[in-house]
């Protein structure tokens, strides 16, 4: 074998661990998924490592970020290292964010399945006062769409069909009168009421 082929130098060996390391494939690609209002402020953010372990370095990311984003035109952002992809609604700034070599198509595919999915569950009314009447749908939905930065679904139409069918799940205890009522109007098959009630 030949020697100079045989040793690799410290900085050859270094440039091949860097490689190895950012092109090695990886089902974690999402690091982050924020939604901001209008101001900038933190409507809903779920981070998935610990680029910033502390809420004060999320906030100060978190501005960082609207603040490079919010009067622009483009979807797509490298910011701090990460990979930030975007796209507004109103008052509404919507955000995924993964690392600096991700597909910026495998992000935008997870933004659009969140939007879309929201858009359907808030009758396209998506705006601030409407999510935050909604929150629980939108945990939901996100639960639905991504799991420790894994990328589980990315069609609204089964996003929205698998909230539907968790929101169904919540005791009757905890539902809304609303809920309750619209429960006793249309029960699941089989189900029968019953029992003893105090007169």
């Amino acid at each position: 074998m030949n020697a100079s082929v045989a040793y690799m130098g410290p900085r050859a060996a270094c440039i091949g661990v860097l490689l190895a390391c950012v092109c090695e494939p990886s089902l974690y690609t999402v690091k982050a998924i924020l939604i901001l209002d209008n101001d900038g402020d933190r409507l809903f953010a779920k981070y998935y490592d610990d680029t910033y372990p502390s809420v004060k370095e999320q906030k100060a990311f978190e501005k960082n970020i609207f603040n490079k984003t919010h009067r622009t035109d483009s979807e797509i952002a490298l910011l701090e290292g990460l990979t930030v992809v975007y796209k507004s609604s109103i008052d509404l700034y919507f955000y995924v964010i993964g690392s600096s070599y991700e597909n910026e198509l495998m992000l935008m595919a997870v933004l659009n399945c969140l939007f879309d999915s929201l858009s359907q569950m808030l009758r396209k009314n998506v705006e601030k006062r409407a999510l935050l009447e909604n929150m629980e749908g939108l945990f939901l939905a996100v639960d639905e769409i991504v799991d420790g930065g894994v990328i589980l679904e990315s069609d609204p139409q089964q996003v929205v069909h698998r909230v539907a069918l968790r929101g169904e799940d919540v005791p009757l205890t905890e539902q809304t009168v609303s809920q309750v009522y619209l429960f006793s109007l249309h029960p699941p098959s089989g189900f029968e009421f019953g029992g003893n009630f105090p007169n």
